[in-house]
């Protein structure tokens, strides 16, 4: 993916007067699906994102594909059963990057065995043909043979169950390139800047700007997509200034950790928090997660900050089943995403607020599609692609995506679980070829993470990269496992990306200052 290739495109289009068929607003999961569907259908399709692709709550999730344990809780069934199907879908599409993770929940109380055993047994039925693996309860021994750090203190076995894990960047990452295999155009750090329109009034395109030039960019198109996720009633602004809010925020926050405070392959669940969630604490890229939390916030913000009720409430729920309590100095990083979670009349507490999408079109006809998961991202697209068709009059089109391998597809066991180039796929032989080709881009970029030079270049080059953070957030996660590491690497990474992208000292020198101020809010 060359930015500035995609941007001819977009120039060329609006010289020659054509409309795109699809203009999408938003490069998050949803947007990006979006593009990845319509693009597989045959669809000329453009992409803009403000910022860069998943800056938001796309690469702020709890890394899991799962139905979710806590909807079947609640009684939403239909949820549960799509998130299911979509999981398997996941892990069949997109082997590289999603794979089955074993998940213990500790029982503690007599009747919590038959209670979560029963309810498990729930989750198994209704995955079908895409379960990922048979609940089953267990011993004390058994518990702790699979968390060797779980607190032994009158615990008296547990139930395991088995759910889907990835790196949502990482995936976010391969299904843009996904989409731009199929022919779709997507930019980054180019906003939204306003809404095209017919004689009518009618919505039928696009005013976006190049945030590296100032380029003001007119996008026209037959529908276009709102897919802004905790932003999308912004979006909705520019169509009618007097847009009743769809949404409602709250944030999630975690805790990363050194692997040593989980131990083993399996991941805790904790199915009954003080504030009504569950808790995971999940091994994850070397290191252990801990979260989450349900806060209500009043506007959505780029950067959420995390408070400190929220730090001191996850490292005293994690703490109270570890047998090595964490504390605040253990804290490797903090990261917080917001949930674009749908009103609803008469719910108060944003955890009991559904997580189903949502498709609005406005009376301008701006299609809008919001809400959802990250699990169900894929049957979000098809449906909003689905209305967009009727909208905007396009050729009648079937969905291809049930089937449709994600970008650098290969099976886990032609990688190997423990290649640190894992995670790109069948791109991992690219970045070895530069690593060929220049044997000290194998140089490890910090002795705590196993990052190497090439994949910079490799991000620079193929992945959009524009600046240090993108690197270092989301085309790596080093960010995300260790604040204070990333910090450190913030400069080799700045000279490397300089070199490729033509920049000078002085943009390295301003990228390394932004990166350390963002990164202060990832410590505690």
């Amino acid at each position: 993916m060359r930015r500035e290739e995609m941007l001819r495109r977009i120039r060329e289009r609006a010289d020659a007067g054509e409309p795109w068929d699809i203009a999408v607003i938003g490069g998050g999961a949803t947007g990006v699906g979006v593009a990845v569907d319509a693009a597989a259908r045959g669809f000329d399709v453009a992409l803009v994102e403000a910022h860069d692709f998943g800056k938001g709550t796309s690469s702020r999730s709890t890394k899991l594909v799962h139905g979710g344990v806590r909807y079947l809780e609640q009684g939403n069934i239909p949820l549960v059963m799509s998130a299911l199907k979509e999981r398997g879908l996941l892990r069949q599409n997109a082997p590289h990057l999603v794979h089955d993770l074993a998940f213990v929940v500790p029982n503690y109380s007599w009747w919590e065995a038959p209670f979560y055993g029963i309810g498990l047994k729930l989750y198994d039925l209704l995955a079908g043909k895409y379960g990922f693996g048979a609940s089953k309860l267990l011993s004390k021994e058994e518990t702790l043979e699979r968390l060797p750090a779980l607190e032994p203190e009158e615990l008296r076995g547990g139930v395991v169950y088995y759910d889907g894990q990835f790196d949502d960047a990482r995936l976010l990452m391969h299904l843009a390139m996904t989409a731009a295999d199929h022919g779709a155009t997507l930019v980054n750090y180019c906003p939204a800047t306003g809404l095209l329109r017919d004689d009518e009034g009618y919505v039928n395109g696009v005013a976006a700007r190049d945030e590296e030039t100032g380029e003001e960019l007119r996008i026209a198109a037959r529908i276009v997509v709102n897919a802004t996720g905790v932003f999308t009633d912004e979006i909705r602004r520019m169509a009618d200034a007097k847009a009743e809010p769809l949404m409602v925020t709250s944030q999630g926050i975690h805790l990363v950790f050194d692997r040593s405070f989980l131990k083993g392959e399996t991941a805790l669940m904790v199915p009954r928090t003080s504030d009504g969630r569950v808790l995971f604490v999940i091994p994850w890229h070397g290191h252990a997660v801990a979260g989450t939390t349900d806060t209500p916030v009043d506007a959505p913000s780029l950067e959420p900050k995390a408070l400190d009720e929220e730090i001191e409430f996850i490292l005293e729920t994690a703490g109270r089943y570890l047998s090595r309590p964490p504390t605040r100095a253990d804290v490797l990083a903090v990261y917080v995403g917001l949930r674009p979670l749908v009103k609803s009349n008469g719910e108060s507490k944003t955890a009991a607020l559904s997580r189903d999408h949502v498709i609005h079109v406005d009376t301008s006809g701006l299609l809008t599609i919001t809400g959802g998961k990250w699990t169900t991202y894929r049957h979000m697209a098809e449906d909003c692609v689905d209305h967009a068709i009727t909208l905007g009059r396009l050729r009648d089109e079937a969905c291809t995506t049930k089937n449709l391998r994600v970008h650098g597809y290969l099976n886990a066991e032609e990688e190997g679980e423990e290649d640190p180039l894992g995670v790109y796929g069948a791109d991992a032989e690219e970045i070895q070829k530069l690593v060929t080709e220049r044997p000290e881009l194998a140089e490890r970029l910090h002795r705590d993470l196993p990052y190497i030079a090439a994949e910079v270049v490799w991000a620079a080059r193929a992945e959009m990269a524009r600046g240090v953070e993108d690197v270092l957030a989301r085309r790596t996660r080093a960010l995300f496992l260790n604040a204070r590491a990333a910090v450190e690497m913030a400069e080799p990474v700045a000279h490397l990306l300089a070199a490729e992208l033509g920049r000078d000292g002085t943009w390295a020198t301003a990228q390394v200052a932004e990166f350390r101020a963002l990164a202060k809010q990832y410590m505690v």
